[in-house]
């Protein structure tokens, strides 16, 4: 295949949250057949919309054990177009300066799977001792369904596995886990009465107030700042009794969030109010807050647990909270427990509802692990650092490491900054480098 042509038709094909892999995962079969390669496309629904896993075997026979190569199709959400001034305003127009690629999926990561696929093919007439599987999973950006479906429907006999991520080609060995939560806070009846009238009132007696703070991606809270943070402070302040009327803020659970808006009336004669409720809750989050720093990893960046509340929105009956937890490996399922109890009793001593909406346990592959020391060779052997590293986002290596497969992260581009941002680029000379680095690993580990 042309490697490139083929980097930019895989861009072009919006693979998208709001659109799904189904269209990228079937083009993607497409070259594997026409590679030689057996495969199967897992066709799946979600939320929805059509997804698909595309799984691609070197032989037709699948073994009893194998070697996993996977890649997430799917991207984020490119935001304004106007923004990707290096693709002419569309993130979808694979555009190549000097010796850089630009678009969106370069880095994040569906040109891994590409890189992968070229490795597989340039071995297409090896002797396998240890069979490989090439897989391209959908849903990485809505709680990695697809990782999970892989496994839970048997479709693969991995037992060691790389895991595509832009990493610049370092390797990452453990990585946070990762915990969604949601909080819907009722409105008393009192409180819905006021509001409705004060909707149909001739004249307003309200006021409102801004924050602003600084976005970031949540697995990195210390290059950020929370404006819905700075709203909460604001509300534990305010008297007693004053009735909540609007309070939004941030774009979604997994953002820091840069801005909110708080919309009150001073009524100051409620019981029970809105104001109070969310302030006893946010009580309960420093609670556990305190608590993270009892349990820090110094491989990480931060090392310490961290929460996000990323999102907060008014409707008619209620307030909702959405958030993430960032957990590093030394936090234990029954820390963790104890922390979202904590959270729980809070919320049910106000009335509200708590939710844990998606959980990912942290993984760590030992270093002296045989995979873990294969890579370093090959790293080595071509000049590279070969230093392992930490990562603070969730990967489906958090989902395959639950079940006894031996993981290590790795992939062509740059993460942070670059990957969930405008104008995302990858350098052509490290897609190759990637090729020969999967080529190498496949012939130490496979051959």
């Amino acid at each position: 295949m042309d490697f490139i042509e083929t980097c930019r038709k895989f861009i072009e094909i919006d693979s998208t949250p709001d659109n799904g892999t189904l269209q990228v995962a079937q083009y993607a079969a497409e070259l594997c057949r026409g590679l030689g390669l057996d495969v199967e496309l897992q066709n799946e629904t979600h939320n929805g919309l059509d997804q698909a896993n595309v799984i691609a075997r070197p032989l037709k026979t699948r073994p009893a054990k194998e070697f996993l190569l996977q890649t997430h199709l799917d991207t984020c959400d490119p935001g304004n177009f106007a923004f990707w001034t290096k693709t002419g305003a569309n993130p979808f127009n694979a555009s190549i300066y000097l010796d850089t690629l630009y678009g969106l999926g370069a880095a994040n990561a569906k040109l891994d799977f590409l890189c992968k696929l070229q490795a597989m093919t340039e071995l297409k007439n090896a002797t396998w001792r240890l069979p490989c599987v090439l897989v391209g999973t959908f849903g990485e950006e809505l709680g990695m369904p697809g990782a999970i479906k892989l496994i839970r429907k048997k479709k693969i006999s991995a037992t060691m596995a790389l895991v595509g991520e832009p990493t610049g080609l370092q390797l990452i060995h453990t990585g946070k886990g990762f915990v969604g939560v949601e909080i819907e806070i009722p409105f008393s009846e009192e409180e819905k009465d006021f509001r409705q009238q004060h909707d149909l009132g001739q004249g307003t007696t309200s006021q409102s107030r801004v924050f602003i703070g600084k976005a970031a991606h949540s697995s990195s809270p210390q290059m950020g700042e929370s404006a819905i943070l700075k709203l909460l402070e604001y509300l534990a302040k305010i008297p007693d009794g004053v009735a909540v009327m609007e309070v939004e803020g941030g774009i979604n659970y997994n953002t820091v969030p840069a801005h909110a808006v708080l919309e009150i009336d001073m009524v100051g004669e409620l019981r029970d109010s809105m104001a109070s409720k969310i302030s006893r809750i946010a009580q309960a989050i420093g609670e556990v807050e305190t608590r993270f720093k009892d349990y820090p990893d110094p491989e990480f960046d931060p090392p310490e647990p961290s929460l996000n509340i990323g999102m907060i929105r008014t409707y008619e009956d209620f307030v909702k909270l959405s958030g993430c937890c960032r957990l590093p490996p030394t936090v234990s399922d029954e820390v963790y427990e104890r922390w979202m109890e904590i959270l729980r009793r809070a919320c049910h001593d106000v009335g509200a509802v708590f939710r844990v909406t998606d959980y990912k346990q942290p993984f760590r592959t030992p270093e002296h692990e045989p995979l873990v020391k294969i890579c370093q060779e090959q790293l080595a052997s071509m000049g590279r650092p070969t230093q392992c590293g930490a990562q603070s986002v969730a990967t489906e290596a958090n989902v395959f490491s639950r079940f006894g497969i031996s993981c290590v992260v790795v992939g062509p581009g740059q993460g942070v900054g670059n990957s969930h941002a405008p104008n995302e680029r990858v350098k052509i000379d490290e897609l190759h480098e990637a090729v020969r680095f999967y080529k190498g690993v496949l012939e130490r580990v496979c051959l």
